[in-house]
């Protein structure tokens, strides 16, 4: 049974937590607008690292009347295919993307697409997580499938 999974997310809108760390303010503040919205059955939020400002950066999927806060911002989100492994939130995830490097190599017809940025996003439920004593994460590794032209 295969363990990594093949996902699309359309080109859309985000609202933007835009760069900062935890505990700096901007996450928590993002953090409490979407957890104010009502809870959907697949999460919409990923949250993502931007080495080069140094910081995360949160997302959540924007539909059209939302009451966005002043200080979040509504930003362009290319879309596309990703690989996608699950594993423990905030412990290494170097499994994960052991699963996904392997399925990778099983099946040649996907490469890497290293112009998107790997996304994750906390897909269990907080009862769950108190049952458990730990959230489940989703990595989401940005792939493409690959130009496979040939010549006549």
């Amino acid at each position: 049974m295969e363990n990594v999974r093949i996902y699309e997310i359309p080109p859309c809108q985000m609202v933007s937590s835009q760069c900062g760390m935890f505990g700096d303010g901007k996450l928590e503040r993002f953090d409490e607008w979407m957890s104010a919205l009502p809870r959907t059955m697949f999460p919409r939020d990923f949250l993502w690292m931007d080495a080069e400002r140094g910081g995360f950066v949160w997302y959540y999927i924007y539909e059209e009347g939302m009451d966005i806060p002043a200080d979040l911002r509504i930003v362009d989100f290319p879309g596309g295919l990703y690989a996608v492994a699950t594993d423990v939130d905030g412990q290494d995830n170097a499994q994960a993307m052991s699963a996904i490097d392997a399925f990778l190599s099983q099946h040649p017809c996907f490469e890497l697409d290293n112009s998107r940025q790997q996304l994750g996003n906390v897909i269990t439920p907080p009862s769950a997580a108190e049952a458990m004593g730990y959230f489940q994460m989703d990595y989401y590794v940005p792939i493409r499938i690959q130009d496979r032209h040939t010549s006549d």
